[in-house]
């Protein structure tokens, strides 16, 4: 059980970082610092897009309008750090 609970760990922060960097990515694309022609930044921009998007895309359902200010992906990241100190502090120590 163990071996499964560290496999969640290891993908939750995995995804962790894949929302990091999907962030400083439209960063860097909206501030025009990346060119949007190159065939590599347009993969990484499509697979970071595609990796976080349906989850972002439901936070952003129940979250008010606030303008230009996205705060969907905070969201996201309290929910995945929430969910790892669930694991950790109830979780893995009542496992045998």
């Amino acid at each position: 059980m163990r071996a499964i609970l560290d496999v969640i760990l290891l993908i939750l922060d995995l995804y962790w970082w894949i929302v990091i960097a999907s962030i400083i990515f439209s960063w860097l694309f909206a501030f025009n610092v990346i060119n949007a022609g190159n065939p590599f930044v347009g993969s990484v921009g499509n697979f970071l897009h595609k990796a976080t998007e349906p989850v972002l895309g439901r936070i952003r359902r129940f979250m008010p309008d606030l303008g230009s200010l996205d705060v969907s992906p905070i969201i996201l990241m309290l929910g995945i750090f929430f969910i790892q100190r669930v694991i950790y502090l109830y979780l893995y120590p009542n496992v045998f």
